[in-house]
């Protein structure tokens, strides 16, 4: 269960230290495994990390190298692992130093969208493979970490025999000889092959984020699908074909980008999907930099919580989702006067594909990005964990579900299977070797009356019917309870914006 956060805002201070202080509450929720986003050396008092230019060194503006030390010591004596986010797509535009030892560490042979790309495959490439595999083995070896994001990797560009991404995740797990090292990789086109052993013609990564899955949650969520959503329609199918296959475009056309996206990827174990509701780039493209809990109705956001942490692939939360924070993440960073203009213009124009967001002048409404109080209001508020202790409850006992349910807690490759039951619903079966299969309703819609169940997905095992186990109907997360799903009379009733667990029981029981 992976937690992404980012550092400068996770609290107040903004420090390794009090990010540590929180340590405790996040394993108390059930997160295993942290993301830290890039925390690289760059220039100015803010930003996102993204633009790093000092790739060895962590940033002053979060404490000392020991600071983040004393992070992950902390975290690993919770049971919580550690994961960097790393840029080895290009370097920041303020700062980067690399050209005045040499030209060569960039490339002119291919084009990448935020600067020079780095020089992976071309003249005198050895030496710039060799400092960009040092550093993902540093961060591992150094600081102790248990593993590395991969920023945008479609924007690492390598014709090698052996690709760079392959020698990454080779040198990070030759820095850690006696401990598991986790390789997750951004990677928009969603190609499977970074995934892949190397046997099968794959560059041997952990796994990879599933924006399709997001993509179709936030339609469904929000009733939106302009921009890049304009190829989904947040419909029960795509929810069971994510659940099934991970990606829902394998090599299928895209008419967003005008060309086929994906490749085919149903051999992949669910393991190797990243799915998640919100993360830094997500949240940031809203607008306003909304979170979930105020773009759709609470019934609606459990109800997919529940799909989303209860499901096959492996979950990751953005910081504060777990507590429904209402605090904005916005896109930041703290630039020279010049280059800040230009930054803001380009986040205006990048922005100006949501047709709703130009209409409604909420752009022009923004702070900069090189606004300091934009910056401060990205900041959680952890006073929020004890107002919106529902959401917390919730998030809780779902991950307690994930971790103790004999079922949930062992996905694997074709456990489950779904059918659509209505406009807006669907149920997922998820299956046991002992017969004792769960069912996940999931209803984003009204209240669904099944008179006619001609589904066999809904069959109960032989001599018992299914009983409701959970529902995020349940009132100690704001909701306001659940009626019987089957009966032996009115056959079922799938509640409106809501999810329920139904489990065998025997005939006799109540």
């Amino acid at each position: 269960v992976i937690y992404e956060m980012h550092i400068g805002t996770f609290t107040m201070e903004g420090t390794w230290e009090s990010a540590r202080q929180t340590l405790p509450q996040l394993a108390d929720v059930g997160i295993t495994l942290l993301e830290v986003m890039p925390v690289a050396e760059f220039p100015g008092k803010f930003g996102w990390g993204y633009d790093g230019v000092n790739l060895f060194a962590p940033t002053r503006l979060y404490g000392s190298p020991d600071d983040f030390r004393r992070f992950v010591d902390t975290a690993h004596s919770l049971g919580l692992g550690v994961i960097l986010d790393v840029v080895y797509n290009h370097l920041g535009p303020d700062g980067n130093y690399l050209p005045a030892f040499a030209r060569d560490y960039f490339s002119d042979r291919y084009k990448n969208e935020w600067g020079d790309p780095i020089n992976f495959d071309g003249p005198n490439a050895r030496p710039v493979r060799e400092f960009f595999t040092s550093n993902a083995a540093y961060w591992i070896d150094e600081y102790h970490l248990d593993g590395l994001r991969l920023d945008a990797t479609q924007q690492i560009f390598d014709a090698s025999d052996v690709n760079i991404l392959t020698e990454i995740g080779e040198r990070a797990r030759a820095a850690a000889p006696h401990r598991s090292i986790y390789i997750v990789a951004e990677n928009e086109p969603q190609h499977a092959r970074l995934v892949r052993p190397r046997k099968k013609g794959g560059y041997g990564l952990d796994a990879i984020w599933n924006d399709d899955f997001h993509h179709s949650a936030i339609v469904a969520l929000t009733g939106h699908n302009e921009a890049y959503y304009s190829d989904y329609l947040g419909a029960p199918q795509e929810f069971v074909s994510a659940a099934k296959w991970g990606f829902l475009y394998q090599g299928q056309y895209y008419s967003w980008q005008k060309n086929r996206r994906g490749m085919p990827a149903l051999d992949l174990e669910p393991a190797r999907w990243v799915s998640y509701l919100e993360n830094h780039d997500q949240v940031a493209n809203s607008g306003r930099g909304a979170r979930l809990c105020q773009l759709t109705s609470p019934g609606r956001l459990r109800a997919m919580t529940a799909l989303f942490l209860l499901g096959p692939a492996t979950p990751m939360l953005f910081q504060g989702q777990e507590f429904g924070s209402t605090r904005p993440f916005r896109y930041f960073a703290d630039h020279n006067p010049e280059l800040a203009k230009l930054v803001h213009e380009g986040r205006m124009k990048f922005m100006s594909q949501f047709q709703s967001l130009v209409d409604f002048e909420v752009l022009q409404q923004l702070p900069a990005p090189h606004d300091p109080a934009g910056f401060e209001q990205c900041k959680l508020d952890w006073a929020e964990r004890e107002k919106n202790e529902a959401i917390l409850a919730l998030h809780r006992d779902l991950l307690r579900m994930r971790r103790e349910d004999p079922v949930f807690r062992r996905p694997r490759h074709r456990g489950v299977d779904g059918a659509v039951l209505g406009p807006e619903a669907f149920v997922l079966r998820f299956f046991a070797d002992d017969g004792m299969d769960r069912l996940l309703l999931v209803n984003l819609g009204r209240d669904l009356k099944l008179r006619e169940t001609p589904e066999p997905l809904l069959a109960p095992p032989l001599d018992r019917r299914w009983q409701v186990t959970w529902s995020t109907e349940e009132g100690r997360y704001g909701g306001v309870g659940h009626a019987r799903v089957e009966t032996d009379c009115d056959n079922w009733c799938d509640p409106g914006e809501a999810a329920v667990v139904m489990a065998p029981a025997t005939k006799t029981s109540d």
